[in-house]
């Protein structure tokens, strides 16, 4: 969840760049932005992807019970996918936020939920994956959910101006956008970090199945 978070905090920097040349009125420069965006959270992605493919190895160095560390590693590794998608849809949600578009995220949000449920519960129980389905479930949902906003921006008459289509100027100015997104990312994480750190800690108790799992539990009703 953390590494998530990273991307959502990298998103951020769109509601500063892509708020102000709206109000600008320098509308073909949100797509730019976006664009920028989704190329550095695509970056970012595959950086984490690393990390969550190593997901096992680490949670052993850092002592916690080997049977969650293997079971928290395969999990984190069939998510994967679900990086990717979720740092293309902070990009996407973004653009559509800072010009008062809100709906079409309610319907592709209600429609991927909608589908997500007899997904998740075919992969889980009926497939026999148990928490690996979980994971392939998440990532199906998240990548319906990026492309059901995606055919709406491009075919929808709303974004004539703000979306133009892929520009190499997205490629330039990076260090601008870093210079907002990383304190954005670096403020968002260190709040909720130190929340889940309690649950890395939990793993060093007499007991780490149980402690684990009630403040796992905890850490989502706190969310």
């Amino acid at each position: 969840m953390f590494l998530l978070l990273d991307q959502m905090g990298l998103g951020c920097a769109l509601d500063t760049l892509c708020g102000q040349s709206f109000g600008a009125m320098q509308f073909h420069m949100l797509g730019i932005h976006t664009q920028r965006a989704m190329f550095i959270l695509l970056l970012a992605s595959a950086f984490l992807s690393v990390i969550w493919a190593n997901t096992k190895p680490i949670l052993i160095v850092m002592h916690q019970n080997s049977e969650i560390s293997k079971e928290a590693g395969v999990y984190a590794t069939c998510m994967i996918p679900c990086l990717f998608a979720y740092g293309l849809l902070q990009c996407l949600i973004k653009f559509l936020q800072t010009q008062n578009i809100v709906f079409p995220m309610f319907l592709s949000s209600g429609i991927s939920a909608l589908i997500h449920i007899p997904v998740c519960w075919i992969l889980v129980f009926k497939s026999g994956l148990g928490s690996k389905g979980a994971a392939i479930a998440n990532s199906i949902s998240y990548w319906i959910n990026v492309l059901l906003m995606a055919l709406y921006i491009k075919f929808s008459s709303s974004f004539k101006e703000t979306w133009t289509g892929f520009s190499k100027e997205a490629l330039r100015n990076l260090a601008e956008f870093l210079k907002i997104a990383i304190p954005s990312a670096l403020m968002l994480c260190l709040k909720v970090w130190s929340f889940e750190l309690i649950i890395i800690l939990s793993g060093l108790l007499p007991n780490p199945q149980l402690e684990t799992s009630v403040l796992s539990i905890w850490l989502v009703l706190q969310s």
